[in-house]
């Protein structure tokens, strides 16, 4: 776990472009969940119709969903595969949330990726979100990961962990919810 200066996010950025994952598999979001991590599979009704489908998928990729839901993000670009993101945490001295995006779905009617954690993030492992409007208009939003302690505070945290995780969870399934509304 690293802790910086909120406003020093964006110097670091490029500290993390070279890191290696800190979990395998890599891009299992996509399939099978591997043993030994934490799973979470979350869907969340969002609307429905095209324009809600555009919003969701802009706000997702844009990484607005994580800026409304009170994390600091630095990345050059949207969500791309191999885009390095930092995300913080606090406010004043941030906690340092490396990842790097894995995949990305670009399909008519389902929009996402996924990012994996580098070195000094507080877990390991990956997480996707993902948008997908349904045969009758309905827009839904899918978060799946897996994940285990990556830093000793956070393996002797054991459930407060846990449940600091499935907060953020709920809180981009709120930020999505509400900029698509």
């Amino acid at each position: 776990m690293r802790l910086v200066g909120r406003k020093a996010l964006g110097r670091i950025l490029a500290e993390y472009d070279s890191s290696d994952f800190t979990y395998e598999p890599v891009g299992a979001t996509a399939g099978n969940l591997p043993a030994g991590y934490a799973h979470v599979r979350r869907r969340t009704l969002l609307g429905a119709g095209e324009v809600t489908f555009e919003k969701a998928v802009t706000a997702l990729t844009q990484w607005e969903m994580h800026r409304r839901s009170g994390l600091s993000v630095v990345a050059n670009g949207p969500a791309e595969t191999g885009r390095t993101v930092v995300l913080g945490l606090g406010v004043g001295v941030a906690l340092v949330i490396p990842c790097r995006v894995v995949y990305v779905i670009e399909e008519p009617r389902r929009h996402g990726f996924a990012y994996g954690t580098l070195p000094d993030h507080p877990e390991q492992g990956e997480e996707a979100f993902v948008v997908t409007q349904d045969d009758a208009g309905s827009v839904w939003f899918d978060i799946t990961a897996y994940s285990r302690p990556g830093a000793a505070l956070v393996r002797r945290a054991g459930p407060i962990a846990r449940a600091v995780q499935g907060v953020a969870t709920r809180r981009y399934e709120l930020s999505l919810l509400a900029l698509t509304a």
